[in-house]
């Protein structure tokens, strides 16, 4: 069985820039211009191919009008979710435990 491992910081900043992008219904290239980087960058970041800097997160989310606070927030619940999801004893282990 495969062991779960907790994801990773930059994987999870950029599925939420992604889905902040999203619901402001922008393409990269918007995005990207108004924060002042390529837009294959920022597709890296979301991707969690790059480790961003706070200067280029703090760009993002600068360009989507979105304050860091809420995207460090929405992150940490997103992990909180993931943690307790980890936590909860598969079927088999919990057939093992009553056995």
């Amino acid at each position: 069985m495969a062991e779960k491992r907790e994801p990773l910081w930059r994987h999870m900043v950029g599925e939420r820039l992604r889905h902040l992008r999203h619901v402001r219904g922008e393409t990269i290239d918007q995005t990207a211009r108004r924060a002042g980087i390529s837009p294959q960058y920022l597709s890296e970041i979301e991707r969690g191919v790059k480790e961003p800097s706070s200067e280029m997160i703090a760009a993002v989310t600068g360009a989507l009008d979105v304050p860091l606070v809420d995207l460090v927030s929405g992150v940490a619940e997103r992990l909180v979710a993931v943690r307790d999801t980890m936590r909860q004893p598969t079927v088999q282990a919990a057939f093992a435990l009553a056995a």
